[in-house]
């Protein structure tokens, strides 16, 4: 049988060019002379296959034929994660799946394909410096395009500057910088919190409204969970603003049942955003496409509350005049009792503060921040959610190894990546 499976191999090439088969210790190599390129036949079919799957699902398109090869190598001498971060050394890594992976987080409808932007560059930028990802909610950071591409220069007010990144095909891998979001936003260092005060988030998340919008998203988008599921209304209500009415339609029991529920937990959050605003023109840009990101720093009163409290946190106050009324940015963590426990805080951690650089620790360094990365890698990767025993037991060691290095998203892809290489 391997004798006839040489021929068959030299027969099949011999028209192109030369060919010669090899037997050595039961192992046949295929050699051509044109390009010296040399694989086993018997051991590396498999392996071959499963570079091929485990670069295309990492950089989410074909690897060259040398770089098929060294990972197949690699695979072959039992180095997987070697293997993955080969697969990672692909530009297409940063300007495709990692883009497609972190562009719905930046918008409220969620679209993948929405344009580039200071949000998801940082995302990009982080994993490929392998920056410890809880840092993505709290640092004062932000990722750019290097000053050498001579692009329009980074705006508080529109996203030209990362437009012009995508139109150009500039490649991310190389082409984005790390710099100070202060430097850049005019915000405080202490008043950063990575992409939570992102122009992006700011653009879709404290858009008019009552900046409830950045929790929930946040919670979405990070921690992998809607507010339904959290819904406790054994929760004090004692800092439900005073825009929820207690009757609403004329039933408290409306509100005690639903309202309540969410709002116990969720506005003692949301007043970590009390100074933050998303400042643009509503009737000459409806869209906010020219707006900015605004702060309230120590000095400034807003005239509608005669604080540093935006006015937006006491708009509708006649709803419920009783009910709670923002003067500061303390949050308290409510969640850190009862059923929502099961998110995983961080014991260590207060479960208060004051504002987003804070709150954003307090997320990212919860088990549930962990867990939904990789839920979220895991989908990207192998193309579907988890659904099996061996799934979930793959996304719990996952989880505590991204943990345990340093929370580094490139190794939970090359992890998840080859668990499902083989599919």
């Amino acid at each position: 049988m391997k004798g006839q499976l040489c021929t068959q191999i030299s027969r099949h090439f011999s028209g192109s060019f030369s060919v010669y088969s090899q037997r050595c210790s039961g192992v046949f190599k295929l050699v051509t002379l044109a390009g010296l390129v040399v694989f086993s036949a018997a051991a590396s079919a498999g392996t071959l296959e499963q570079a091929k799957q485990l670069h295309d699902r990492i950089a989410g398109v074909p690897a060259s034929e040398q770089t098929l090869n060294d990972i197949a190598a690699l695979l072959s001498d039992s180095k997987p994660i070697e293997a993955a971060y080969l697969a990672m050394e692909n530009p297409a890594f940063y300007s495709t799946t990692l883009k497609l992976f972190a562009t719905p987080w930046t918008n409220i409808d969620q679209d993948s394909f929405a344009p580039l932007n200071d949000y998801s560059a940082t995302v990009i930028g982080a994993v490929r410096d392998d920056v410890d990802f809880r840092q993505l909610l709290q640092a004062d950071m932000v990722y750019v395009g290097d000053n050498s591409l001579n692009l329009p220069a980074y705006s508080t007010s529109n996203n030209q500057h990362y437009q012009a990144l995508e139109d150009q095909f500039i490649d991310l891998k190389d082409g984005l910088e790390r710099t100070s979001q202060s430097s850049l936003n005019g915000l405080p260092s202490d008043a950063t919190a990575g992409v939570l005060t992102s122009r992006a988030a700011a653009k879709a998340f404290f858009y008019l409204g009552t900046n409830r919008a950045m929790v929930r998203f946040t919670l979405m988008n990070h921690l992998c969970t809607d507010l339904e599921p959290l819904k406790d209304n054994t929760r004090s209500p004692d800092r439900i603003r005073q825009d929820v009415s207690r009757s609403p339609g004329g039933d408290s029991r409306l509100f005690i049942n639903n309202c309540l529920a969410c709002h116990s937990g969720m506005d003692p959050l949301a007043q970590a955003f009390a100074f933050y605003q998303y400042d643009f023109n509503v009737e000459a840009d409806p869209a906010g496409d020219s707006g900015a990101i605004a702060y309230n720093q120590n000095g400034q009163i807003d005239p509608d509350t005669g604080t540093r409290v935006q006015g937006k946190y006491h708009i509708n106050s006649t709803s419920f005049p009783y009910g709670y009324v923002t003067e500061d940015d303390e949050w308290n963590n409510y969640w850190r009792e009862g059923v929502n426990q099961k998110l995983g805080w961080d014991q260590s951690l207060d479960g208060k503060g004051f504002g987003a650089k804070s709150l954003g620790e307090e997320f990212a360094n919860s088990q549930a921040f962990a867990q939904c990365q990789v839920k979220k890698v895991f989908k990207s990767v192998c193309l579907r959610d988890a659904e099996s025993n061996d799934d979930l037991s793959q996304i719990a060691a996952t989880t505590e190894s991204f943990k345990q290095n340093s929370y580094q998203l490139k190794r939970v892809f090359a992890e998840v990546g080859n668990y499902c290489m083989g599919e």
